[in-house]
């Protein structure tokens, strides 16, 4: 009996690689966009890169470091936000885990007030600082977040999920933050988020990963260009009695005075469509809309079966 219930409730193993032969290169000052689905490997790369996992095999090479053999000297070089993680202690004003970390990595003073100044300065920090961590809202903790990973003039800052959770203002105030590191320090971001709105406002070059394998680099423009050619044509005209068509284009609705069309650009060019709406009708106003990004992304997902 024994031996039949040890064979009834036997366990079985399945490997799975959480990453798959990726490569890549990024240069200095560049802002990458990471992006793919939950359990793609996003955040098994990023703790790589970071130093904090070590992989089966292959190599990693940033700033001429190994980043789990040479990690006492790496980590002096990089910033890193979790955005489901904290660094700063719970209980404690945020100033005493800025002091902490100005003893772990061995600030010199002068380097510390400064970086300290522009920082609290720039992330609106000064009525907050003197705050127990526990007492601030989501936005307010992800702004120390970001201060505390760049006390020491880190080179590289990896952002994983930074804007999780946040209302629309800290949303704002974080993106903004990002583009002025990145370009009056020259700070190199590495972003992981599920935010198309942070990867429009922010990165220069996606990385789109699933199943652990590269689908895709390059940017957004690219993959608009490769994977998104439908066009939405929304135009407001004099009042016009008729319902009319447009070789070409589909009509998603029509209404006396305005109609939604939908534009294929690799059958008809927006030119042709708008000059034939101008022989149909008297013209007030007319917007062009690309295809959200999000449905480039799931489209280039349905590709690959993920």
């Amino acid at each position: 009996m024994g031996q039949a219930m040890k064979a009834l409730f036997r366990r079985e193993y399945t490997h799975v690689e959480a990453l798959q032969d990726i490569s890549f290169h990024i240069n200095e000052g560049e802002i990458v966009g990471y992006i793919g689905p939950n359990g793609a490997g996003k955040s098994t790369t990023i703790k790589v890169m970071s130093g904090i996992l070590v992989p089966d095999h292959g190599s990693c090479l940033i700033m001429g470091f190994n980043p789990w053999k040479e990690r006492v000297e790496y980590v002096k070089n990089i910033g890193v936000v979790f955005g489901q993680r904290s660094q700063l202690w719970w209980d404690v004003p945020v100033m005493d885990s800025f002091e902490l970390l100005r003893d772990i990595y061995n600030i010199p003073n002068a380097q510390y007030k400064a970086n300290l100044s522009l920082l609290v300065e720039t992330l609106d920090l000064n009525s907050i600082i003197y705050t127990p961590v526990r007492q601030l809202s989501l936005g307010q903790r992800m702004r120390c977040e970001i201060a505390a990973s760049l006390l020491h003039d880190p080179k590289i800052l990896f952002l994983d999920e930074p804007t999780i959770g946040l209302d629309a203002v800290s949303k704002i105030a974080v993106r903004q933050f990002i583009k002025t590191i990145n370009k009056e320090k020259g700070v190199t971001v590495i972003l992981t988020t599920h935010d198309m709105n942070d990867i429009e406002a922010l990165a220069n070059r996606i990385l789109l990963i699933g199943n652990g394998r590269l689908l895709y680099q390059g940017n957004l423009n690219e993959l608009r260009n490769r994977f998104g050619t439908s066009r939405t044509i929304t135009a407001d005209y004099r009042e016009h009695l008729h319902p009319f068509e447009i070789p070409g284009a589909s009509m998603l609705s029509w209404s006396p005075e305005r109609a939604i069309l939908s534009v294929n650009t690799e059958q008809i060019t927006i030119s042709d469509v708008i000059a034939s709406l101008s022989a149909e009708v008297e013209l007030i106003d007319l917007s062009i809309e690309a295809r959200a990004i999000e449905e480039v992304i799931v489209q280039l997902y349905k590709e690959y079966q993920i």
